[in-house]
């Protein structure tokens, strides 16, 4: 159960409030390219302005570094927060200045204003007490709703609580509350699919589910350090050797545990290969002859097979259809499936039809999770590329939660306490 008090636990009527959200989208030429973060606030926007309360949002944008620019400007956020509101949305080109507070006077209840990127001050990242003072002298209350920034201790998610009474948003209490009960009171059987590119990025959550969870799968170019750490020629693929020896400790624990319990830790066993990554290329499948699931798992390993090598000019780009098969047969059996980083390059898009030529084994985990071989498991999709695919598929109504946060997922399912959620107020007080 969320222990923090929200927007519904206090008397908002008529306040000025002080949203912090997670605006932090891609935006090329002025033009956002994916509006999933906006349009996951609107509940709590809404939910606020039908208090009638001056309504002033931050957000960050980028990584500018205190410097002012124009391509991190918050500017065709406001534009889209318009459409989406349909009603007008006043944008403020700073954050600091002798303005607002003027600005912020003349507002009637029910009205917005966006500031701008709280990141051209360097006193956002420093959790600088000043400028989280400043920011709090506009608004009666604060709101955290950016989910994908509280576990930075920053001056809007940290200092700014020193000054005002202090509350969750909707969308923060969603994903909080979700993400904590699957990991401690999660349906069985759990699954966890782990992609990405750098294990170091995910160590701690690879070392939580493979205690918690009853099956973990690899995939991305992160399963392509554990084959190398197994003496698998893995060609020009991407993977960090200084890795090898992290994966063999996550491969000897996850041994470990299938001696203890029922336990399934999967590595791709066939892999797709190209020269390059292009969506002209011919792709190669390459059955792996010796792996590591087989010893993992105490199953006799396949007999040889007549299958390619890995050559040294290939580049592995996702799991084979068999490990995919594979994968998406345990998703069957579960009734609970977190899902971190795709399987393979999903960006590249196909010349032919809606799967790109690296997608496919991201794809068949999709069709598993959303039921289109029968089980529907209850499921939780984070990760960045992750994210973008399911959007990009228009598929986010068939997940239970897609997060907003990236970094905060993960160290919440590691078990680790976010700062931003800390230092709001408790549900007792």
């Amino acid at each position: 159960m969320f222990t923090k008090q929200t927007i519904k636990d206090i008397d908002l009527e008529g306040k000025t409030v002080l949203l912090r959200a997670d605006y932090n989208v891609p935006i090329s030429n002025g033009i956002i390219l994916d509006d999933f973060r906006i349009s996951q606030s609107l509940p709590t926007v809404k939910f606020l302005l039908s208090k009638n309360v001056k309504l002033i949002i931050c957000s960050h944008l980028g990584r500018p570094d205190g410097v002012k620019n124009d391509i991190d400007s918050l500017f065709p956020v406001a534009k889209k927060l318009q459409y989406f509101l349909k009603q007008p949305v006043q944008f403020v080109p700073d954050c600091l200045s002798d303005e607002v507070p003027k600005i912020i006077t003349k507002m009637v209840p029910g009205s917005v204003l966006l500031l701008e990127n709280l990141r051209f001050y360097a006193e956002e990242e420093q959790n600088n007490e000043e400028f989280a003072r400043h920011l709090a002298s506009y608004a009666d209350i604060f709101v955290q709703d950016g989910f994908g920034v509280v576990h930075r201790a920053h001056a809007s998610t940290s200092a700014v609580t020193h000054f005002l009474p202090s509350v969750a948003g909707l969308l923060l209490e969603k994903e909080v509350d979700t993400i904590s009960n699957v990991m401690e009171n999660p349906q069985r059987p759990l699954m966890a699919i782990i992609g990405g590119a750098k294990i170091a990025d995910k160590i701690d959550i690879l070392h939580r589910f493979i205690e918690i969870a009853d099956v973990v799968a690899i995939g991305g170019a992160m399963a392509n350090t554990f084959l190398a750490s197994q003496g698998v020629k893995i060609g020009k693929s991407l993977y960090d050797e200084k890795e090898l020896p992290i994966a063999r400790d996550v491969i000897r624990k996850a041994g470990s545990q299938v001696k203890k319990r029922d336990f399934k830790f999967i590595l791709p066993f066939d892999v797709v290969v190209s020269k390059e990554i292009s969506n002209t290329q011919p792709t190669r499948i390459v059955d792996l002859k010796t792996h590591s699931y087989a010893e993992i798992n105490n199953y006799p390993k396949r007999p040889p097979l007549n299958s390619f090598h890995i050559l040294n000019d290939d580049i592995v780009l996702d799991v084979g259809p068999f490990s995919g098969s594979f994968i998406a047969g345990n998703i069957q059996f579960c009734k609970t499936v977190i899902w971190n980083g795709t399987m393979g390059v999903t960006e590249v898009d196909s010349l032919l039809g809606s799967v790109g030529p690296y997608s496919h084994g991201t794809d068949l985990i999709v069709k598993a999770m959303v039921g289109e071989f029968g089980n529907t498991p209850f499921s939780v999709v984070g990760g960045g590329d992750t994210v973008s695919y399911v959007t990009s598929h228009k598929l986010l109504d068939c997940f239970d939660l897609v997060s907003t946060g990236g970094g905060a997922s993960l160290e919440l399912m590691a078990g680790r306490r976010l700062p931003g959620v800390e230092a709001l107020l408790n549900k007792n007080v």
